[in-house]
């Protein structure tokens, strides 16, 4: 029997497998990015994921190994270790547990709205989970020290639940539909606080920018405001539709006798919507700018601009990682 060619050591798996240029390239990445299935790989799977992607990348490539399974590991494996320490992630801060732990944390901030305690409760509970999250997740170029960490925790937190009790308060006499909205308009308010805090350090000094080979030509904060506020919109759009469309249909159901004959199925079902909204959700708007951003070089602040014309006169534009 023939055995298949060798597959070449020259596929470079440290870039997504499609074009990050195209919106649907950038949804089929993070769709396989974003995959709660990967949450029950066992812990063999990934070490095999690891070893095929650090053997690869060293230029030894396994006997039979094909392309499809190459690009497997490698989502498997960048599912599970962090990109800049190679440590294995926290379980529940990994990209493939958003969906599950999202869906679980929403479900039950949009049924327990109406009481004081249950609205802190669970915006407690979420800026925990982004607390977690955002630390998993964090740039190897910029660490997050545990007092920027503990300032944004708080900071979020307390956003979030005098966001939550102030608009829970003022819509005492508006119709109940306005209500669940609540929950929403805190966790849009938390994010515009915790991801700038988050990434404080990233303000003051800077994130790299590169060519278009990826040369570093230095750091920018112009780069890094632009690279925060795309992540923040990204975030709000994620909970948009979790949080917007699984109030209205519950409002509706809650006026037929099928719920009000089984109260206790409230909670799964609002679990259930909001699950299904995050699954395309959270891909989908992960993927609304290119992970890999740009600018042109006369948006930068004039001493990096000068730094980089002085380096290269003809330069136009200059790429960034803008995170997650």
């Amino acid at each position: 029997q023939k055995m298949p060619p060798s597959l070449p050591a020259t596929i470079n798996i440290r870039e997504p497998r499609w074009d990050q240029s195209t919106f649907q390239g950038r949804a089929k990445h993070f769709f396989m990015v974003t995959d709660p299935r990967n949450l029950l790989l066992s812990g063999a799977t990934l070490e095999e994921a690891r070893r095929v992607v650090e053997d690869y990348r060293a230029g030894t490539v396994h006997p039979g190994l094909t392309e499809d399974q190459l690009w497997r590991a490698k989502y498997i494996y960048d599912s599970a270790f962090h990109p800049d320490t190679g440590e294995k992630m926290i379980l529940v801060g990994r990209m493939s547990a958003q969906v599950p732990m999202n869906m679980t944390i929403t479900g039950c901030m949009l049924t327990f709205y109406r009481t004081t305690p249950a609205v802190l409760f669970w915006q407690w509970v979420n800026q925990s989970f982004n607390a977690v999250v955002n630390y998993t997740n964090r740039s190897g170029d910029a660490p997050i020290t545990p007092s920027q960490l503990g300032t944004a925790y708080v900071s979020a937190t307390t956003g979030a639940v005098v966001t939550a009790l102030g608009l829970k308060s003022l819509t005492k006499h508006l119709p109940a539909i306005i209500g669940r909205y609540v929950p929403f308009a805190a966790v849009a308010a938390a994010n515009c606080i915790n991801i700038p805090l988050m990434r404080q350090r990233e303000l003051k000094l800077g994130i790299p920018v590169t060519d278009e080979n990826g040369n570093r030509l230095g750091e920018s904060t112009a780069a890094a405001q632009k690279a925060i506020f795309q992540v923040v919109v990204s975030r709000i759009g994620m909970a948009a539709p979790a949080m917007a469309i699984p109030p209205v249909v519950m409002n509706m159901l809650e006026k037929r006798a099928f719920l009000k004959r089984y109260p206790y199925l409230n909670a799964p079902l609002q679990v259930g919507l909001v699950g299904l909204c995050l699954v395309f959700a959270t891909p989908l708007c992960c993927a609304l700018f290119p992970q890999k951003s740009s600018m042109p070089v006369s948006s930068l602040e004039p001493e990096v601009r000068d730094q980089i014309r002085k380096k290269d006169p003809w330069l136009e534009t200059v790429y960034f990682n803008k995170g997650l």
